[in-house]
């Protein structure tokens, strides 16, 4: 019981981590973006954090992982780690801010949805409860961030839904790899067909990297070493440990965070609605990763057999 307790709360804490360095993303984003075409800052992305992770593969001398694990890696390394970073830097360029919060945040609704169909996974009343508030914070959210300004096209709407169906698509197939391989190996391999995938935009890369300013081939780094090597390493280690569909609505604590970064970081002053939604955010999130209570009334016999039976159905 110790260590299953003990395992828990690493599993918290690595969703921790994965939560705040992709909510920092957005901002590091925003300075790459300015001096980087959406192809060439994603592959200047995915080679930062593969040769991170190799490194880390190295001298942890875990090698290549199981033939069981590769299907899973190549169509999460394809999805998440190459369509999902080129079409949402694509559609942040077509759409207002707010407009592609919205629309990718349909990602958690879809991981749940494709666990339950693909991965047997059940659907909780509370981790619907939560994703339902948190999709109504990020809705929130978004509206704000939009303003009168706001525009969106066809195309980046287009772009901005494929960007989810690419992410929740590539969480389900990740999650029946890492029954075969570590978080670290997935996540190694994974960025590494990304990045093979994103080659044909190398020589965008080396073109813009010779222009840009150092700040955002900075910020470009930072992304591949911070949100993306080690952030999505905490987030295989978590997502090893619990459903699909509980660590896509842990996202959702997202953009409450990003709020709060660009207050500090940028000194962008949220709104009344902007923090409302932010607010709404982190209680669904609370919400679908709450448990129901256990009885205070011990039950005994065949009655205890079947009380333990019904928590499980509810789990």
């Amino acid at each position: 019981m110790p260590n299953s307790v003990s395992s828990a709360r690493l599993a918290v804490a690595a969703a921790g981590v994965t939560v705040v360095l992709w909510a920092s993303a957005f901002v590091s984003i925003r300075s790459a973006g300015s001096a980087y075409s959406p192809g060439a800052l994603a592959l200047g992305r995915l080679l930062a954090g593969a040769l991170v992770l190799g490194a880390v593969l190295l001298a942890r001398r875990e090698g290549l992982p199981p033939r069981a694990a590769w299907p899973g890696i190549l169509v999460s390394g394809l999805l998440w780690f190459g369509v999902y970073m080129v079409v949402l830097n694509w559609g942040e360029q077509e759409v207002d801010a707010g407009t592609a919060a919205m629309l990718v945040n349909i990602g958690p609704i879809l991981i749940a949805l494709l666990g339950a169909r693909f991965l047997g996974e059940r659907l909780p009343p509370r981790l619907l409860a939560g994703m339902a508030v948190s999709f109504a914070g990020a809705v929130a959210v978004g509206l704000s961030m939009s303003g009168e300004d706001g525009h969106a096209s066809v195309l980046g709407v287009a772009l901005c839904l494929l960007a989810a169906v690419a992410y929740a698509g590539g969480v389900v197939a990740q999650k029946p790899a890492l029954a075969h391989a570590s978080a670290l190996q997935v996540t190694t391999f994974g960025c590494a067909i990304g990045a093979a995938a994103c080659l044909p935009f190398a020589g965008q890369l080396v073109t813009e990297a010779a222009r840009a300013p150092l700040s955002a081939t900075a910020n470009m780094v930072y992304l591949g070493v911070f949100p993306t090597a080690l952030a999505f390493t905490t987030w295989a280690y978590a997502l090893a440990r619990t459903t699909a569909g509980r660590m896509g609505a842990t996202t959702y604590a997202v953009p409450a965070l990003v709020v709060l970064m660009a207050w500090a970081l940028l000194g962008e002053l949220p709104g009344a609605l902007t923090l409302l939604g932010g607010a709404l955010c982190l209680a669904g999130v609370a919400v679908s990763r709450s448990r129901p209570r256990e009885s205070a009334v011990p039950v005994s016999g065949a009655g205890a057999r079947l009380e333990e039976s019904a928590g499980e159905r509810r789990e």
